[in-house]
């Protein structure tokens, strides 16, 4: 374990007794949420995007250290063992170094060295391995003919097979070769076949394994599973045979040519089919979790999106068939209403669309529209913007605008037996809208219901290895629902069990006591919720919000475990917790600025990290994190994109960030790209190093192709101009 510990705090370059601290703490059965927001002291601050760093790794070193354990009792139990080995094992640093150790005592199926060794042949395959100037191998071999091994050549190549085995099964031959594919091989692909495709960058191309991006490997990877390419490793054999003899053929006898000959057999026969298959392997390991990384970067800032609150909204899913479907939301979600019109059906049906909306918005004072960007939105966003100018001399005039909201995983939601049970009044459509309303309102409350990987910020998320997509994902949601915390008489069960410490379980036992005993008056009332123990309370009680209760404290996200200590602070600079309730703390900061540290620990019983914390929550009791953030981008007239002239600048919002480049929403049907070359004007490895998905950015038109719906944008030239 000592050894884990000194490794993780290398890697993470943080003290040991912090990892130490955090490894214990996540043994104990506390969520990393919990760990980063409430026991800074033992971790010196770090955030959960490292924590998650951390237990990641700490999963892979043990992982890696049960695998060493079991390697050595295989070779154990087969009396092969030696100190040496063991120590080989013991210093492996990753799972395919000890698979290399492992490899000439693991069970195999039945080989042609197999069979030679059957046959008695091994001692001759270890004398020709000598290479004796002088030795004769045909002499050499005749000693070894049986009715198994007929004549000479049977016995030679026995001898081969067995050499050939022996030299693929080297730990040191495969790791060399392995890091010299790595930096000297190349990833080929061609057609497989007439038939033109998507992958036709593909046809005829090839890149060094050093230098092949993430979503490149990932393309090849889809374009040959589809049948369309065909793709393979290169290594220039010379490179590698003259590895391989530089260390295994000595001298210039009979003897030596013959290892050569098996040193030959044994790369092109069994070492380079093996090489090829593990380059590949590591190519998409490594592609998988950046795309990963780049999802969970993407979801992030998606999740955080600064809500529009506390107005009544209007969502539209747009459609042809079916029409645009409408739900009227009040502030807090609630629907008031929802219907269906069809502005794609003839100007008299458009009219009367208009119309229809009109009246709902007057009715219902209607501030703002949801508009969902799949099929029919840009007709469903002109009739929104012919709507809002036909409220001119009416109550509305001037204060309706729209905004453009990304429904991926919209239909996903709304035919889930989770919006069955929330909208068992609704069809699938209804609660499309009503989904796309919310949105707006509030993005993460709305999207916790939804699988992330639905939500369409990554690419080649089916390609990815679904658990640990999942563990990820689930991850940056856990840690964002946290980070803005949750208002426990108002939260859905599906926002509840994204809570640190709690699950689906106890989220709908919440629920179920507040349906059954009305709303919460106090964070200690979770204790009688059926299930939660004491434990659980201890995870989540400091990211639940309380509004309705007596005491300030449970609406802010200080735990319960140091409300003496908010107290006590509150008393050292001049201060009581009603002057918390009244925002009389103007100079709050300034006092505890002024305190002794080592003081004021000692005097509150907790730690200066925590204080500090105390201090920006009595600040702000009830304070929404996301608050703070650049508000979404809200219209009130549309563009085309026949609009679009090169050289024009614009506003937009950033949708989705990929390895290549930034695509943008600037109010036209189809998002532009910013092409990685055109994000800054300095080099930048990647467009996350930039910007993040919900980013506000401004973009000048470089390119517009009508036709194909593409449209091309540079954020370095908007900031020249």
């Amino acid at each position: 374990m000592d050894a884990i510990l000194t490794a993780l705090a290398a890697e993470l370059n943080v003290k040991p007794e912090y990892v130490e601290n955090v490894v214990n703490l996540m043994d104990e059965g506390n969520t990393i949420p919990f760990i980063a927001r409430y026991r800074k002291e033992q971790h010196g601050g770090m955030d959960d995007t490292t924590l998650r760093t951390l237990a990641d790794r700490l999963n892979s070193l043990r992982a890696l250290e049960q695998r060493k354990m079991e390697v050595k009792r295989s070779i154990e139990n087969q009396g092969k063992l030696t100190d040496e080995l063991a120590a080989a094992i013991d210093a492996a640093k990753t799972q395919t170094a000890v698979e290399d150790l492992y490899r000439p005592y693991k069970q195999k199926r039945r080989t042609r060295a197999t069979v030679a060794r059957e046959r008695g042949l091994e001692p001759l395959a270890m004398k020709l391995l000598l290479q004796q100037l002088e030795a004769d191998p045909e002499a050499l071999a005749a000693e070894y003919l049986t009715e198994e091994v007929p004549d000479v050549a049977a016995a030679l190549q026995g001898a081969n097979d067995i050499l050939a085995e022996t030299f693929s099964d080297d730990a040191d031959i495969r790791s060399g070769l392995r890091d010299t594919a790595q930096r000297r091989g190349e990833i080929a692909t061609a057609a497989a076949g007439e038939e033109d495709s998507v992958y036709r960058l593909y046809y005829d191309f090839h890149q060094s394994v050093a230098k092949l991006q993430g979503h490149q490997i990932l393309a090849i990877n889809r374009g040959e599973r589809e049948g369309f390419l065909k793709v393979s490793l290169r290594l220039e054999d010379a490179l590698a045979l003259g590895q391989m003899e530089q260390r295994l053929v000595h001298g210039k006898g009979k003897c030596a040519e013959l290892v050569r000959a098996a040193v030959a057999d044994s790369y092109s026969r069994l070492i380079f089919p093996s090489l090829e298959r593990e380059i590949r392997n590591i190519l998409t390991e490594r592609a998988s979790e950046g795309a990963i990384k780049m999802f969970a970067l993407n979801l992030r800032p998606l999740l955080m999106q600064p809500p529009v609150k506390g107005k009544v909204t209007m969502g539209l899913d747009p459609g042809y068939a079916h029409g645009c479907k409408i739900a009227v939301i009040d502030g807090t979600g609630k629907v008031l209403d929802t219907t269906v019109v069809y502005p794609t059906f003839g100007d008299r049906k458009r009219k009367e669309s208009i119309d229809t909306l009109k009246k709902l918005i007057l009715k219902y004072r209607v501030c703002h529209l949801a508009i969902g960007n799949g099929t029919a939105s840009r007709e469903t966003e002109a009739m929104a913007v012919d709507l809002i100018h036909d409220l001119a001399g009416t109550s509305m005039e001037g204060k309706v605008s729209y905004a453009m909201v990304n429904e991926a995983g919209a239909s996903v939601y709304s035919a889930s037996k989770l919006a069955a049970e929330e909208f068992p009044q609704f069809d699938v459509n209804l609660r499309s809208a009503v989904s796309i309303a919310r949105r707006l309102q509030d993005p993460l409350a709305e999207l916790v219901k939804i699988d992330p990987k639905a939500i369409g910020v990554g690419q080649y998320q089916h390609d990815m290895p679904q658990a640990r997509l999942d563990e990820t994902l689930s991850g940056v949601v856990e840690d964002c629902v946290n980070a803005v915390g949750v208002d426990l008489n108002t939260a859905s069960p599906s926002l509840l069990q994204r809570v640190s410490g709690l699950n689906a379980v106890t989220a709908k036992n919440i629920v179920k006591y507040r349906e059954d005993n009305g709303i919460f008056t106090s964070r200690s009332q979770l204790k009688k919720v059926p299930r939660l123990g004491p434990k659980a309370y201890e995870q989540c009680a400091g990211f639940l919000r309380v509004p309705e209760s007596a005491n300030i404290l449970d609406n802010t996200g200080v735990h319960p475990e140091s409300y003496d200590a908010a107290k006590k602070l509150l008393s050292l600079c001049g201060y009581t917790v009603q002057d918390v309730e009244n925002g009389a703390l103007s100079q709050l900061t300034a006092r505890f600025s002024k305190l002794k540290v080592k003081q004021a620990e000692q005097d509150c019983g907790a730690g200066a990290a925590t204080l500090v914390d105390i201090v920006k929550e009595l600040l702000k009791p009830g304070r929404d994190p996301r608050d703070e953030l650049p508000r979404p981008v809200l219209r009130t007239d549309v563009l085309d994109i026949k609009d679009l002239k090169p050289g024009m600048q614009l506003t937009g919002t950033v949708r989705n960030v990929i390895d290549f480049g930034v695509f943008v929403d600037i109010g036209v049907h189809q998002d532009g790209l910013v092409h990685i070359s055109q994000v800054a004007d300095r080099f930048i490895r990647h467009p996350s190093e930039v910007v993040s998905v919900g980013d506000v950015v401004d973009v000048v038109v470089l390119d517009v192709d009508e036709g194909k719906k593409r449209i091309s944008l540079s954020m370095k030239q908007a900031k020249k101009q």
